[in-house]
């Protein structure tokens, strides 16, 4: 069982990207097993012509199939998801997020784009057929600093969002580690 982490920021050195990796090392930590890809990494060539055929981008898409669950961390320009992530997310079949547990993060410079998630990026995951798709975390980026002495450090409230969302994701995956468990507590009265 894969968690995949999906940076969608276009800098090596975004706070996206700092947040990103945070939440990986939380999920490491509790045992989950984790890959991250960030897709700037990808051939940029490749993402633009949809070169379904280049290897990293083959290589790319089967991360997305075999991951049970999939966190999306994007910064928002221009009061969007980046275009960096729609290119990637073009590639994905009709149905890529078919059975896949989905958590989006976004981080942006104003409180006024905190429905991006919402109203933008959720709509596009769920016409991919995700099994879920949890509540959305967008941090502004006073709640998100980074210190090369210190590290990240999340405001309260993101820390609490980030922390519930975590739970949330390993809550939602215990029916698709254990499907008995999962068709014994169907089976129980409510």
């Amino acid at each position: 069982m894969t968690i995949l982490l999906i940076g969608g920021s276009p800098s090596a050195t975004s706070r996206t990207g700092c947040w990103l990796e945070d939440i990986r090392t939380r999920l490491a930590r509790q045992g989950q097993h984790v890959e991250t890809l960030h897709v700037r990494d990808l051939p940029a060539e490749a993402l633009l012509h949809a070169d379904f055929k280049h290897p990293d981008i083959l290589a790319a898409l089967q991360k997305v199939e075999l991951a049970t669950a999939i966190i999306i961390a994007t910064p928002v320009y221009k009061a969007a998801y980046s275009g960096l992530l729609k290119t990637f997310i073009d590639l994905w079949p009709q149905f890529g997020l078919r059975d896949k547990v989905v958590l989006p993060l976004a981080s942006g410079g104003s409180a006024a784009h905190t429905l991006v998630l919402d109203y933008a990026l959720r709509p596009v995951l769920a016409s991919l057929a995700p099994k879920q798709v949890l509540d959305s975390i967008y941090a502004v980026e006073e709640q998100i600093v980074w210190s090369d002495e210190s590290g990240l450090t999340l405001a309260p409230a993101i820390e609490q969002r980030v922390q519930n969302g975590i739970s949330d994701l390993i809550r939602a995956l215990i029916p698709l580690q254990h499907p008995r468990l999962s068709k014994l507590q169907q089976a129980l009265p409510a």
